[in-house]
Formats: structure tokens, C-alpha cells, sequence
């Protein structure tokens, strides 16, 4: 009887290392599990699942018939585990291996399937894999599609951002119907319109320092579609954490950038050790966005979280990939990891997630909102008002960059980049009324709230910003 038992064992503990842990020809018991819960019925999973009812009820009728001794009682839960994996394996050999795709598969695929880097075995890779889109808007749209068009099994969004209309002229995965809805929850329903064996999972959050482990830690890559630093430095600290490659990218005005940051070749910092002031670089609300540009960048972004997945081609890590859309021109740079770098140097001194709104100096993604509900858009003025008080000789203050400045600016208007404010008060007169101006209306609102905190009260923001001003046929200067 103990020969019996132990060769049992031995047998069938050898067919549950097999038809867990490893692949023989075109069987996989791991990929067949993956697509039989998600998608499909797979035999393979079904014959293995016979197994349960006999451990459950057929063990105590061995032990009834006096099959086996009582004394040996610790054998159910190793001999239940070994048959599975004995059946599993039984079944696997008598089906001469199952097929990585089914049919339906197979058609969808095709164009991938003939090409020699992916192959039928590449495509098993993609659905088998999981890919993280940080925000669903400009960037992230294009690329969860192409993702969900390319068959990865599982995409994750996160984003806390409702629909508005103005995405709309970029945010390809929204539409009309959508708006005031979770993005997260359009998105969620057009991919899984696009592509019925993508699995899609909806994080409807703000990405912070207390919940970006466990979101990020399922996921074989992390596509970044943020248009924040805070939210950008958190997410690279945490894939350099956790060993997870980044596929970074960044749109405005005309002009995009990509990088990849793989694990042990590099990070955000190596490239940008410390984020620019606070209102330095506007945001796309603020300068603009080219709609195409984001269609561009979030494509690239698909590709090379695909090609990361297969393991083919050459990708843009170490690069930094720059295209001007506005003269049609591209440039790539290298760039190395720092050994000093303070993440993923030789020594780290920043060895877990640290308050990101801090180290950036600037509000944290939705402090706009929350501003509003308290009532701190009290002095903005609209753009007749605001020419009622020029022409009642109140001072205007232009608080954008050089650059935006020269293109277009309000008739006398002084130039103080809102980088610059706290260190030039003295130029500014308590007594004279002063309209801050700036593109859309947010970088001066934020200068008016510093000014009148500094005792300057006499401090109005321009509501809407220059664009407003042109929209009212109002005069600039160009």
C-alpha cells in the first residue's frame, strides 16, 4: 500500500509541476486558466476542475472502504493538490496541445500573427499581459485603444477627471454622451466596444502616495498620460520602487516628448532631477494643445509598451524622442542614468513615496475645484469690467513667460512671470487697482491669491485670461 501511495504521489505531483509551471509544444496551463475565467470555455480548465468534487467527497469514501489507514490523514491536501495537477496533466497530453488562440482570435489578429516578431506566440504574450494608463485624456485615449486594438488582456485605467467638452477636441475615447461622466467609465465601455477580450479595470482616483503601490503593483507596464508634475515624479518614483517600466510622454502647444524609463537603466530624475518652479511651464489648459498632437504621442506610447511586452525591435529607453509638429521636425537624444541619482542611484536616499505637492510646489491635481467651492474666485473680473478699470487707469500685469508675452499681450500691459512675482512686490503699487492677466485666467488667479495675501488688495484676475479678452473683440497687441 505504501509503494502504491508513493508512487501515486510522486506521479501525479510531477503532473501538477507540469501543468501549472511549465509549457510543453502549445499548451499552457496558466494561459488557458487567464482565458477561460476572462473570455472563452476551455476544456483544459474544465477537466481540471472535474478533480474538486473528487477530492471533496471521494477522500472520505477511500477512508470508509478502509482504503487507507487513518493515521494517514495528512494525505488529502498534498493527494488532492497532486490530482489536480495529474488530471491537468493527463488532459493536456490527450488533447496533442491546446491552441494559444481560438478562431475568433485567430482572425482578429491576423496581421499580427503573419508578422515573424510576434507570431502566434507574441500575440499569446499580449493578451496574457497587463498595461497601466495613467489618465485617461489626450494621451491616454490613443494609446488605450491601439492597446485594446493590439489584444492586451488587461488595461487599468486611473483617473478621478469627469468629461468635459474641451477634451473632446482630443480625448478621442469621450464623446458627447459622455459628459460629466467618470472618464474612467467612458473609457471602460468604448474599449471594451473596440475589443471583447480586453479586460478593463477602472481606478476612478487621484494617483497618490497612499494608494499608488497597490494599484501599480498588478501590472507588467505603466503608460504615463498625466499632465501634472506632482502625479509625474510620484509615478516615477513608484515604478522605480516596485520594478516596473514607464512609458513617458508629454504634449503642449505643438510639441511633444517620449522617453521609456526601464528598471536599472534609468529614471525621471536621471533626465529632470528637480521639476521647474511653480508656474514656470503652463499646462495644455493654459498654453493650448494641438488636438492631432496628442493622437501622435499616445500611438507612440502604444508601441512601445508593445514592444517592451514582446521583447523585439529597439525602444526609446536612454532616448529622449522630441517632435515639433508646427515645422514637422523630430530630434532624439541619449541620455544616461545618474549614479547619484537620489531613486535609482547607487545609494538611494529616497527609498519610499514621499509628499509629491511639496517637493513640486504646486497644488495637488483637483485644487483647482476645491478652490472654487471656497470662494476664492471672488476677485476675478470679466473682460468688460476688466476694461472699465484700464481705462479707469488701473495697472495691467501679464504674468506668463517672455515667449507667450511677445506673441500676444494686452495694450500696456507690464510683464512679471508669476515665477518671478514674490521676489518683484516692490514694483507693484498698494494703492493702485492692478489687473493680472494670463492665458486662460488660472496662473493669474494664483498670482492675485499670493498678491492679496501679501497685503496687496487692490488685485484683480482677469477671468478666461487673454483668450477671453480676444473673444470679446477687445484690442492686443501682437
Amino acid at each position: 500500500m505504501e509503494g502504491i501511495d508513493s508512487l501515486l504521489l510522486l506521479g501525479a505531483g510531477f503532473g501538477l509541476v507540469y501543468g501549472i509551471f511549465l509549457q510543453k509544444g502549445d499548451f499552457c496551463f496558466v494561459s488557458a486558466c487567464r482565458e477561460w475565467f476572462a473570455f472563452k470555455h476551455n476544456r483544459v480548465l474544465q477537466g481540471g476542475m472535474l478533480a474538486v468534487p473528487l477530492i471533496l467527497f471521494g477522500w472520505p469514501l477511500i477512508l470508509a472502504a478502509g482504503l487507507a489507514p487513518l493515521d494517514r490523514l495528512w494525505l488529502p491536501p498534498v493527494g488532492g493538490s497532486a490530482l489536480i495537477g495529474g488530471l491537468v496533466f493527463m488532459i493536456g497530453l490527450s488533447r496533442d496541445g491546446a491552441p494559444l488562440l481560438n478562431d475568433e482570435q485567430m482572425e482578429r489578429y491576423s496581421r499580427h500573427t503573419r508578422l515573424s516578431e510576434v507570431g502566434v506566440q507574441g500575440q499569446r504574450k499580449l493578451l496574457d499581459s497587463k498595461v497601466l494608463i495613467v489618465g485617461a485624456g489626450g494621451l491616454g485615449s490613443p494609446a488605450g485603444l491601439y492597446l485594446a486594438a493590439a489584444g492586451i488582456g488587461t488595461i487599468g485605467f486611473i483617473d478621478g477627471d469627469r468629461v468635459e467638452r474641451s477634451n473632446l477636441q482630443r480625448q478621442i475615447l469621450h464623446d458627447e454622451a459622455g459628459l460629466g461622466r467618470l472618464k474612467v467609465e467612458t473609457a471602460k465601455e468604448r474599449i471594451e466596444k473596440l475589443n471583447p477580450d480586453v479586460r478593463v479595470k477602472t481606478h476612478p482616483v487621484i494617483l497618490r502616495s497612499e494608494n499608488a503601490f497597490s494599484i501599480l503593483d498588478e501590472y507588467d507596464v505603466v503608460v504615463n498620460g498625466c499632465d501634472n508634475f506632482p502625479t509625474r515624479y510620484l509615478l516615477n518614483d513608484a515604478c522605480v520602487m516596485l520594478g516596473k517600466p514607464l512609458v513617458d510622454a508629454a504634449i503642449l502647444r505643438f510639441q511633444g516628448q517620449a522617453t521609456v524609463f526601464y528598471p536599472g537603466k534609468g529614471c525621471c530624475r536621471c533626465l529632470f532631477p528637480s521639476p521647474p518652479p511653480p508656474g514656470s511651464v503652463p499646462s495644455c489648459a493654459e498654453a493650448g494643445i494641438i488636438g492631432a498632437l496628442a493622437g501622435q504621442m499616445g500611438t507612440l506610447q502604444a508601441m512601445q509598451a508593445i514592444k517592451i511586452i514582446l521583447g523585439i525591435g529597439e525602444n526609446l529607453i536612454n532616448k529622449l524622442y522630441i517632435y515639433d509638429a508646427l515645422v514637422d521636425d523630430h530630434y532624439t537624444f541619449q541620455w544616461q542614468p545618474r549614479e547619484d541619482c537620489p531613486v535609482c542611484g547607487e545609494n538611494p536616499t529616497i527609498t519610499e513615496l514621499i509628499d509629491y505637492e511639496q517637493f513640486c510646489g504646486g497644488p495637488a491635481p483637483g485644487g483647482e475645484e476645491a478652490a472654487q467651492e471656497e470662494g476664492r474666485y471672488a476677485n476675478d473680473v470679466s473682460p468688460s469690467e476688466a476694461l472699465k478699470m484700464i481705462e479707469a487707469g488701473a495697472r495691467v500685469i501679464d504674468v506668463r513667460e517672455p515667449r507667450e508675452f511677445e506673441r500676444q499681450h494686452l495694450q500696456g500691459a507690464d510683464l512679471i512671470p508669476l515665477g518671478e512675482l514674490s521676489g518683484r512686490l516692490e514694483e507693484i503699487d498698494y494703492t493702485r487697482p492692478a489687473v493680472l492677466v494670463c492665458q486662460i485666467g488660472e496662473r493669474s488667479r494664483r498670482a492675485v491669491k499670493a498678491l492679496r495675501e501679501a497685503g496687496f488688495n487692490e488685485t484683480y484676475n482677469l477671468e478666461g485670461g487673454i483668450i477671453a479678452w480676444v473673444n470679446h473683440r477687445l484690442p492686443v497687441e501682437n
